[in-house]
């Protein structure tokens, strides 16, 4: 995607809807683990912030990551996703057992929601990478052949 669009009604209609589903995004990502919803959606919804920057704006996208910060930021994702189920069996617990590697002195409700905060930012973080990595593949290959 070399270059943007310019019509007036797509770029005012993004300027509206970004921030807006940046916002819902962030609402989905909040309440994951008492509603439907949680890293997964949250994610989808960021990495659409970014292709419709990409495809209104073009190269000059303010929201913009190329394909390989996002596959870089994908393994992050994963690993801290894996990450937290390791830290579990270090500390004696079993794969995703939160109690065992939150050290703090605090209630068993508080130490699950750390836990899956943590887990729901991992999956948030790859999902959303994955997403502009796939796109970033599809377009290239596009151009590629032109």
């Amino acid at each position: 995607m070399k270059s943007k669009k310019d019509s007036v009604i797509v770029r005012t209609a993004f300027r509206y809807a970004i921030p807006l589903i940046f916002i819902y995004s962030i609402y989905v990502f909040t309440h994951g683990e008492y509603s439907p919803g949680g890293g997964f959606q949250s994610g989808g919804f960021l990495a659409m912030v970014v292709v419709l920057s990409r495809l209104v704006e073009g190269d000059q996208a303010k929201v913009n990551m190329t394909g390989d910060q996002a596959f870089i930021l994908s393994g992050l994702g994963a690993f801290l996703f894996a990450f937290a189920g390791w830290l579990a069996i270090f500390f004696g617990g079993k794969f995703l057992e939160y109690d065992a590697w939150i050290p703090f002195d605090i209630s068993m409700r508080s130490k699950h929601e750390w836990g899956i905060l943590v887990i729901e930012i991992g999956v948030t973080v790859c999902v959303m990478a994955t997403i502009i990595v796939i796109y970033d593949a599809i377009t290239r290959k596009g151009e590629d052949n032109d």
